[in-house]
Parts: structure tokens; C-alpha cells; sequence
């Protein structure tokens, strides 16, 4: 596997000491340089499919730091920086979510994981969907959390959608903590600092055009008409208050694939998050099963 120059091993703060340490490292794929982290697998879970985390739109895969931490500390874990975000290289043109779904399986079979499990959060929802449906023989199981279907779905107000339209809560904290109330629900309702500091205590945005480049490649696209396609073991999890995606979205994906299961938690976008202690666990227990 060819990597640039940059490789570092990271000791997360608050990750479990017994888990492996997280590596930073640079990875070309396609003529596109991405900044990668990868936890191996290890003890009973070494040769076990890695988890690989899909982030929600405008923020760096330090943002997944809650989910990686209550995940069993045995479980490989690959989070990445897309395209134009981050550390990632901006790509010289805007890109449709397929095309980025196919770079994201070739990432993965470069760093040695031909079969994954696949989480997608928000915005990395509809890329972990996308990845399901173009990748079944790599895709193992599916997790679906706050995310929604594409142009077909219960949409957001206008308020919420017209602050979405921007970047700018990824770069201004003072305004990221003015609106994450009004967008993120949940625990944000009283505590809107804890959005602030989710998006800027550890993350970076990148070049404004990577956040464009993000809401361009879902133009159009909608996972409603496939999804009972999706054949692999799937869990979907949305908040009773989220405000980006109104909780019917989750119910409707939730029946629509075959065989798949709800859990529908306490909070708004971002509680799966920062409720990890809470959350985190339904998705190990389901990672841990079997497939059927």
C-alpha cells in the first residue's frame, strides 16, 4: 500500500487504555490524498471486519472520537476525512455520492479490508446507504443513524434547511452555538455549548468548497426507491427530537428494508454523540451478532 510520509500513532484523549492506538496517516487513492485513522482489530475481534465511520457533512473524523470510544476496544475502527473536509485533499470538481461510494471501497480494499461493516451518521448516512446497495459483497452490516433518504423524504423546516445550506456553524463557534438549538434538538435545547464543542473543540472544516462539494453530491439522490434492496443486516437509529431529520424518516427506512430493526433514542441530531455511554452499546450488541 502506497502512503505518503505522514503516519502518527494517536492515544485519543479519553479512549480506553486497552484499546490499540488510533494511526493518522495520508492515503492516495485515485490521484485524491485523504487523511485516514485506523484503529486495528484486536484480541478476539483481529480478524474481524472493521467498522468504517461515515461523518456528517463539514466536519473531520475527530468528531466520531465518542463513537470509537465506546465501541468494544477490540474493534477495528477506519474513520476518514472526505474529500474537500479535514485533512482531505479537495478534489478538483465536484463529485456525485455513487462516484465518492466507489472511492470509499477502493480506500478500504487499499488499506487491506475487502469486507467492512459500514456506519453512517447523518450526511454519512446516505453514503453508508449508497455503499450498501453499490457494494453488497464488501458492505457486511449496515448501521443508519439521524440520516435520512435524500430528496425523498420528510424534509427539515426551511429555517433549519436554509442554516444547513452553509458552513458557517463549522466556522464560527459564537454562531454554532446561536443555532444549534434550532437544528440539532435534544440536549442542544438547553446546553447549545456542547454543539459548539463538538463541531470545534477537536474538528477541522477545510475549504468552504468541500462543504458545497458534500451538499452537491446528494443532489437528486434518494435511497427510498432501493432500500428494499438492501440486503444486509441493517439497524437504523434516529432521535425523538431531531430537527434535520424529523424521526418519520428513520421509521420509514426501518420498514422498508428487509428484515432491519429500530432503535429510536432520547435526543436530537447530535445525541447519539454525545450520549455515546447510552447509545454506542445498541450498536456494539448489534456489530457483535452473528450475521444470518
Amino acid at each position: 500500500m502506497s502512503t505518503t510520509a505522514e503516519e502518527r500513532h494517536v492515544a485519543t484523549p479519553g479512549s480506553r487504555g486497552d484499546a490499540a492506538p488510533d494511526r493518522i496517516r495520508q492515503v492516495s487513492v485515485r490521484g485524491l490524498t485523504a487523511r485516514v485513522s485506523v484503529r486495528p482489530g484486536t484480541g478476539p475481534l483481529v480478524d474481524a471486519p472493521p467498522l468504517l465511520a461515515c461523518n456528517g457533512i463539514g466536519i473531520s473524523l475527530e468528531a466520531l472520537q465518542p463513537l470509537v470510544d465506546h465501541l468494544s476496544p477490540h474493534r477495528g475502527v477506519v474513520r476518514f476525512d472526505v474529500p474537500g473536509i479535514g485533512g482531505s485533499q479537495l478534489p478538483p470538481t465536484p463529485y456525485p455520492i455513487a462516484a465518492l461510494s466507489s472511492w470509499v471501497t477502493a480506500l478500504m480494499k487499499k488499506l487491506g479490508h475487502r469486507r467492512f461493516d459500514v456506519f453512517g451518521l447523518s450526511w454519512g448516512g446516505g453514503l453508508a446507504q449508497q455503499l450498501a446497495l453499490q457494494s453488497p459483497r464488501r458492505v457486511r452490516r449496515v448501521v443508519l443513524a439521524a440520516t435520512g433518504t435524500g430528496v425523498l423524504m420528510v424534509p427539515a423546516r426551511p429555517e433549519v434547511l436554509r442554516i444547513m445550506s452553509t458552513p458557517r456553524r463549522h466556522r464560527d463557534p459564537a454562531y454554532a452555538r446561536e443555532v444549534a438549538s434550532t437544528i440539532y434538538g435534544g440536549s442542544m435545547r438547553t446546553n447549545p455549548e456542547q454543539g459548539a464543542a463538538l463541531l470545534h473543540a477537536t474538528t477541522r472544516s477545510g475549504p468552504k468548497r468541500g462543504y458545497y462539494y458534500q451538499l452537491a453530491a446528494m443532489t437528486g439522490w434518494s435511497s427510498l426507491p432501493f432500500l428494499p434492496l438492501v440486503r444486509q443486516p441493517t439497524l437504523v437509529m434516529g432521535g425523538d427530537d431531531d430537527p434535520i431529520i424529523p424521526v418519520v424518516n428513520p421509521r420509514m427506512q426501518a420498514a422498508l428494508i428487509p428484515g432491519s430493526r429500530l432503535h429510536v433514542y432520547s435526543g436530537g441530531h447530535l445525541d447519539l454523540l454525545v450520549q455515546a455511554s447510552t447509545n454506542v452499546p445498541v450498536i456494539e450488541q448489534f456489530l457483535s451478532e452473528e450475521n444470518p
